[in-house]
């Protein structure tokens, strides 16, 4: 997107405002301008700070080439935000260049001055680290996003490019691109019309036919999935777009147009519009190195990935928490250390309190395969307790599982030690790997296939990383082997991402957090727009 004619006259009158206010006799205007600045300043820390160092000199609003330049390369980033579906009218450049145009004496323009920087900094800070702030969105959402500080825009700013600058402030990663790409291919979509008509049916089998065949034909077409077509039969065609549509969106892919697939594909261009968006926003949250080999857990997705150098080279299923209560995956990033093999289970203390004490005290001899251990890892006689005596808030002993194959955490625990007690694990519940969707644990994440994950880490340390890995299982007892490289772990959220040859995927909103996320961003003033041409 450019600036239009007319904007570009608005911009033109602007500048041309100021630069006659320069023409006033320089010791008055002088005076009067750092008044203005200290004082339109003092209500932003940050803001003065950096005015108060450099003498508070106008670094926007002069007459030199350098500052006609940075006036002009952040008017057009701010109404080029809409690309990085950005709140536009939080920045209101239209106000801002009508305050430029305005200004009749040094005092207004050493306000337009502060005015112009605090802009700048809010749009500094939303397009490389987000317009929300995660935590008030979702408790669940507790991740550390990378703040620079305010006053060190201001201070490199003055010392770059300003369009180079500029450019650098939005994240650089290949998803940030991608998501931005198919953003603006989907606004051209909402302009044109959409996918067209919903699919009036809640399933259609292979062998169908009839209209709401022909209007599934129709939206596979315009989605892309299916190739030009007259068929209005159910056939193999449509049924290979169909398992297509599938795989795209976390479905499983057997070709039938059962009620979640039905439900998926009359989803709008507007709702996966909100979904990019919202991507967009979580990409910003985690605008920093994520380590050149690192663990992606994307909850929504139920997938373990393990990066090296930007490519996956290790992928597997996973099951994450269940949506109630406290069992929610939170989203955060930390450094795994180590892995123990043949681990005992140590029961966290909201399930010994909320499922195990109710149990014991209605039969002493629940949950027989748990050990009941004292303050000092004693096994504890059950016959010797009285566990009606005590509550939640006064049982004082402690609850673990020896290892074994049983063991809720199966043979094997990948640790990033964090306050959340959270981390990747086997487990001896096959099955559930088996279902489309996979919310069933009490926050941790399970992997499908651990001890290929855990081959996959030791490659790096030893020449026979299966050998080394089933030498210690074999023992039967609980080892701990160290990482001798740590590596950052990310668990994030994302409804809509993108592969490596650029095309989107979409999941469920499984926690509801995006929904969230989203009418937080149109509270701020993010709206969808539909983009001609």
């Amino acid at each position: 997107m450019t600036l239009t004619g007319n904007r570009f006259l608005a911009v033109f009158a602007a500048l041309a405002a100021i630069i006659t206010l320069w023409s006033v006799p320089a010791h008055a205007q002088v005076t009067a301008f750092k008044q203005a600045v200290a004082e339109g300043a003092a209500r932003d820390k940050d803001i003065a700070a950096f005015y108060q160092a450099n003498g508070y000199k106008s670094i926007w609003t002069g007459n030199t080439g350098r500052e006609r330049k940075r006036r002009g390369e952040l008017i057009k980033a701010l109404n080029n935000a809409g690309d990085h579906g950005l709140p536009v009218s939080r920045y209101d450049p239209d106000g801002l260049l009508a305050k430029m145009k305005a200004a009749r004496s040094p005092r207004d323009l050493g306000l337009v001055e502060v005015e112009i920087s605090r802009v700048f900094l809010q749009y500094a800070r939303d397009v490389q680290t987000g317009v929300l702030v995660p935590s008030r969105i979702d408790s669940r959402i507790v991740r550390q996003v990378p703040y620079r500080d305010r006053t060190s825009y201001l201070v490199n700013f003055v010392k770059s490019s300003p369009s180079g600058f500029l450019k650098a402030l939005p994240p650089k990663t290949q998803e940030y691109t991608a998501l931005m790409k198919e953003k603006l291919r989907m606004e051209r979509l909402l302009a044109s019309g959409g996918w067209g008509q919903k699919v009036p049916s809640s399933a259609l089998e292979p062998g169908q036919s009839g209209n709401a065949v022909v209007i599934m034909r129709n939206r596979l077409m315009s989605m892309g999935f299916l190739d030009r077509t007259a068929s209005q039969t159910y056939d193999a065609k449509m049924t290979a777009a169909v398992q297509q549509f599938q795989l795209a969106h976390g479905l499983a892919a057997d070709g039938v147009a059962g009620q979640a697939t039905i439900v998926e594909m009359n989803r709008s261009v507007q709702e996966r519009l909100q979904s990019i968006i919202v991507a967009m926003e979580r990409e910003r949250w985690v605008n920093q190195e994520r380590g050149r080999r690192h663990i992606l857990v994307n909850i929504p997705d139920f997938t373990a990935k393990v990066y090296d150098n930007g490519k996956v080279t290790f992928e597997t299923r996973s099951v994450v928490g269940a949506n109630n209560s406290d069992r929610p995956t939170p989203e955060f990033s930390d450094v795994m250390e180590f892995m123990v093999i043949n681990p005992s289970w140590y029961v966290p203390r909201s399930i010994v309190t909320k499922e195990y004490l109710p149990a014991l005290q209605r039969n002493p001899n629940a949950v027989s395969h748990i050990e009941i251990t004292d303050s000092r890892g004693r096994k504890v006689n059950r016959g010797a307790v009285n566990f009606s005596q005590y509550t939640a808030r006064t049982f004082p002993f402690s609850m673990r599982q020896p290892p074994s194959k049983g063991n809720a955490l199966g043979l094997v625990k990948f640790m990033f030690p964090n306050q959340y007690n959270i981390y990747l694990h086997d487990t001896p519940s096959k099955n559930l790997f088996n279902r489309e969707s996979r919310a069933f644990s009490h926050g941790c994440v399970r992997l499908a296939d651990p001890f290929d994950f855990a081959y996959t880490l030791l490659a790096k340390q030893t020449s026979d990383p299966k050998g080394f890995f089933q030498s210690k299982l074999a023992t039967g007892t609980e080892q701990t082997v160290m990482l001798k490289e740590p590596v950052p772990v990310h668990l994030i959220y994302r409804t809509a991402f993108t592969t490596p040859k650029g095309h989107t995927q979409y999941r469920r909103d499984v926690y509801g957090r995006d929904a969230k996320i989203w009418d937080a961003l149109s509270q701020a003033g993010v709206a969808l727009r539909a983009v001609q041409g």
